[in-house]
């Protein structure tokens, strides 16, 4: 059918002008999500779905109005030319692949991530240092807030601030601001009229909230 993902690895433009071409045909995404994030998935339905018979029209229509998932490099809009992007992310492949599935929207991405959990945090601290590490461009930020605790007999040896310090090491633009809710006024002046401000985290219940609140403060 002569699928192709192209126009989406060479995706410059803003979510809701994302494509992709199928069979010759221009198949766009809404704004609700990035295609960036879903690409092979989006080219993967769109091709079963016309092998079964279904127009590819039919096909960009849906895209077009994909909600995407809750939590899933869901897009909240963009104000001032910030885009603003909360995601689930939590390990650190999953980490890096956020910022990836970022880089193709704008020159600068300034991602925020909440780790949870001091015992996952420390076992997982290289990793997070050497992947988070390994897909920051020049011009993008990583920050974060100090680890989310759910409780229990957990020792808190570990902060946020230590994986912080080891990107800084690697000559990285990291950043620490212990209370979450400080981030954005914290955060402002490192944001440019062509980027994306990118949130990650998992488990603690009250990220959804927050996200709303950073999308209000921006």
């Amino acid at each position: 059918m002569g699928l192709t993902t192209t126009a989406v690895a060479d995706a410059t433009a803003a979510p809701e002008s994302e494509t992709y071409i199928a069979s010759g045909s221009t198949i766009t995404a809404g704004n609700n999500v990035s295609l960036v994030s879903i690409a092979d998935d989006a080219v993967a339905a769109t091709a079963v779905a016309n092998q079964l018979g279904i127009d590819l029209e039919v096909c960009s229509d849906a895209l077009r109005n994909y909600e995407g998932i809750y939590r899933r490099h869901q897009v909240f809009g963009n104000k001032n030319g910030v885009w603003l992007i909360d995601d689930f992310a939590h390990n650190p492949v999953k980490c890096a692949a956020a910022i990836q599935a970022c880089q193709p929207i704008a020159p600068k991405v300034v991602a925020w991530f909440q780790p949870h959990g001091y015992g996952p945090t420390k076992f997982l601290r290289n990793d997070f240092v050497e992947e988070i590490a390994n897909v920051l461009r020049l011009e993008d930020e990583i920050w974060m807030s100090e680890i989310f605790y759910a409780g229990g007999t957990a020792e808190k040896d570990i902060s946020a601030n230590d994986l912080i310090n080891d990107l800084k090491a690697k000559d990285k633009h990291a950043f620490f601001t212990e209370n979450r809710d400080d981030l954005v006024a914290t955060v402002k002046p490192h944001l440019t009229d062509d980027c994306v401000l990118l949130l990650m985290g998992a488990r603690d219940p009250s990220l959804e909230k927050f996200a709303h609140q950073v999308w209000k403060d921006l």
